[in-house]
């Protein structure tokens, strides 16, 4: 019997400065196909990366992975960073945080 393998949609944005949200949210626009009246806030990416039906990219992978830079708004320890971290908390994604080079 053949296993079924995950399909993942891999998000490199190390290298990359993101301060902000809105850093991010510009960051994953294009390369996540986020439509233009995507409410750009944690909630609305959650419900896109773990509900699903707000991207046709994301929904055609199993599993989307974003690699970034411990900097920035991924270095902070504030409210938002951790909101935004906690978004990635599902089956449908993984938020992988490097340290820099």
């Amino acid at each position: 019997m053949a296993e079924k393998t995950e399909s993942e949609l891999v998000v490199d944005l190390r290298g990359r400065s993101i301060e902000t949200l809105d850093d991010f949210w510009d960051a994953v626009t294009e390369s996540c196909g986020l439509p233009q009246w995507f409410g750009r806030n944690t909630d609305a990416w959650r419900d896109t990366i773990q509900t699903r039906g707000i991207s046709e990219v994301i929904d055609s992978y199993d599993v989307l992975v974003v690699h970034v830079d411990k900097r920035g708004v991924f270095a902070a320890r504030d409210r938002e960073a951790r909101a935004l971290r906690s978004a990635f908390a599902g089956r449908h994604s993984r938020l992988a945080v490097h340290e820099p080079t």
